[in-house]
């Protein structure tokens, strides 16, 4: 993690409390009509004592709003004027500047239901550092969102992911790592995998796992960090009472880009966590099918008219 912000980035922001307990931290760029309603969702949870924003470049409509906001609003500190450097370099920089104890990272198409923020907060009671505390993602219509709570990410269970593979052939179905169709449960429990959507980690948290690794542009960040918290002995939680409405699929940005860059992002990720050379290998030889298929998804979506 790069801890030197670059020097024509610029701050604006009110008077924040002297020992902020909650921090917020929300990663901008091309979010579109979505932005609004998250923010206003978290100014509107008086247990977030601090609400950072990083624009990594919005359209000068939301860029001028998010200045107005910063001068106006007292928990709002803002960060304009690097360019977009990528969420994962962008969530750092917001970390670093945050003061909480606990730290939440947001999407910006994201929206905190009722008793989210503490939901999140009092899952760390009694837990290991470094500890990461995952949000039950959903859509608009109350379902699960798919992705929020995830088994082990692999090369292979990414293939058949992207396919949909494990739910058309039953001899397969022992690679489904997609959980949002089993029961919920009551209580926080171990999961390989939560959501980038909406989640939290202490500030010894963060610093243990040294941030996000900023080898990710966009997409992949989470999965890592979720990694690395259970390489280094802590683990991850899904907590089903922290609830997040996650609009999804409402970035300006082209969705091939997008696409792209994730599909880059997971061929870097196998290859990164390979343990031996025969998983090297392997996930060297599946980036390229990897990739084709993270960048097809976009003419699927128009093909069948729903994202996959």
């Amino acid at each position: 993690m790069n801890s030197i912000l670059p020097s024509h980035s610029t701050f604006v922001s009110g008077v924040r409390p002297a020992r902020p307990r909650i921090s917020v931290v929300m990663v901008v760029y091309q979010t579109g009509e979505a932005l609004a309603g998250s923010i206003r969702h978290v100014l509107d949870e008086p247990l977030v004592d601090e609400f950072v924003i990083i624009d990594n470049g919005s359209p000068p409509q939301d860029a001028e709003m998010l200045r107005s906001l910063g001068l106006t609003e007292p928990r709002v500190v803002l960060q304009q004027g690097h360019g977009n450097v990528g969420f994962a370099r962008g969530a750092n920089m917001g970390a670093e500047t945050a003061r909480g104890e606990y730290i939440i990272f947001l999407n910006p198409d994201a929206n905190l239901q009722k008793d989210c923020v503490a939901a999140l907060v009092t899952a760390f009671r009694g837990q290991p550092v470094p500890t990461v505390v995952g949000a039950r993602v959903l859509n608009t219509d109350g379902s699960e969102q798919r992705g929020g709570r995830r088994g082990e990410v692999t090369p292979v269970t990414t293939l058949l992911s992207f396919g949909h593979l494990t739910g058309r052939f039953p001899g397969l179905a022992k690679f489904e790592i997609h959980r949002e169709r089993e029961p919920v449960p009551h209580t926080p429990v171990p999961m390989p995998t939560i959501s980038g959507a909406c989640f939290a980690l202490r500030r010894a948290d963060f610093d243990l796992l040294n941030g996000f690794d900023e080898g990710f542009f966009l997409h992949v960040e989470d999965i890592d960090l979720c990694w690395r918290a259970r390489q280094a002995g802590g683990q991850v939680l899904f907590q089903p009472k922290a609830r997040v409405v996650h609009l999804g699929h409402t970035s300006l940005e082209h969705p091939l880009k997008v696409e792209f860059h994730k599909g880059v992002g997971l061929s870097r990720y196998f290859i990164k966590r390979a343990d031996s050379i025969q998983r090297y290998l392997l996930a060297v030889l599946l980036a390229p099918a990897i990739l084709l298929m993270s960048v097809s998804r976009p003419l699927i979506w128009k093909i069948t008219g729903r994202p996959i």
